[in-house]
């Protein structure tokens, strides 16, 4: 199954996408796609569903994130080899842990808005995982079974937030609108392996990143798995995973996104987003 929400910032309603790809308003069965409604039965409830007898969304309406909120938003870093190298950083032993402020979750498509001030804001597409079973101490050998899906997730960043400000990453990773998400969470039962999926992500038209989940240093598993052994992970919770090179941070000379930028990223089996960078 494929999980949306709809309609205008701040109004949007739970969706279902349906065999022939047109969202059907499940509103009238869910209020809406949040950590109190994440439960174990909700992928059995959403499935029992008789898609053609709901209304239909819009054609060309918006797609908000497809999370109404999220309780923790963790992000791994330095999850590629190949990107520890070009940002001159160390393979980790450990998976790298920081966080994003919730409040960052945005539609797929939305404009991104430039800080004032910024200088150095950069792209990162990343395969995102939703727990949907709660997590403590999980071993990873049952870590995929507390996964209710997975969606595509662009860690948008303000590296010289993260990198010269001193503290934590987070700083440079919680704007307003650095966390589009979606356009869907796809359930589990339709990834065969996450491990094992193609990702892009296009500059004004122009290859930035391409890679695969293949080459992850820390598995979907290995991960979910490590921060449970840290914090309790509950329903909702997102985990954005790392991304491949072509950073813009990496690049030679660098090459940081301005307003008027646009950005087109995708997972196969997860969609596509595209965002146009904004002043703020």
């Amino acid at each position: 199954m494929k999980l949306v929400r709809f309609g205008e910032k701040g109004k949007e309603k739970p969706g279902l996408l349906d065999g022939n790809g047109t969202i059907r308003d499940v509103s009238s069965v869910i209020a809406d796609y949040s950590p109190e409604t994440f439960s174990a039965g909700l992928a059995e409830k959403l499935s029992k569903l008789d898609l053609g007898s709901l209304p239909a969304a819009p054609q060309g309406v918006r797609l908000g994130a497809p999370l109404a909120r999220t309780g923790h938003f963790i992000a791994i870093g330095l999850n590629y080899a190949d990107h520890a190298a070009e940002s001159g950083m160390p393979i980790p032993d450990e998976p790298i842990i920081f966080s994003k402020a919730p409040n960052c979750l945005s539609g797929p498509d939305d404009d991104v808005l430039l800080p004032r001030g910024s200088r150095k804001l950069d792209w990162e597409v990343e395969l995102a995982i939703v727990i949907g079973k709660t997590c403590d101490y999980v071993s990873e050998a049952d870590a995929l079974s507390h996964v209710f899906g997975y969606a595509l997730c662009n860690d948008v960043s303000e590296r010289e937030y993260q990198a010269e400000r001193g503290g934590q990453w987070m700083k440079g990773k919680s704007a307003p609108t650095f966390g589009p998400l979606g356009p869907w969470i796809v359930t589990s039962d339709e990834i065969a392996d996450p491990q094992a999926l193609d990702m892009f992500l296009d500059v004004n038209g122009e290859r930035a990143q391409t890679g695969n989940t293949a080459t992850m240093i820390f598995s979907v598993a290995k991960i979910v798995s490590y921060l449970s052994q840290f914090m309790v992970l509950d329903p909702g919770d997102v985990i954005t995973t790392g991304t491949p090179p072509g950073v813009g941070m990496g690049m030679k000379p660098q090459k940081f996104l301005k307003a008027g930028d646009e950005m087109h990223l995708g997972i196969a089996g997860l969609g596509e987003q595209r965002q146009r960078v904004v002043e703020r």
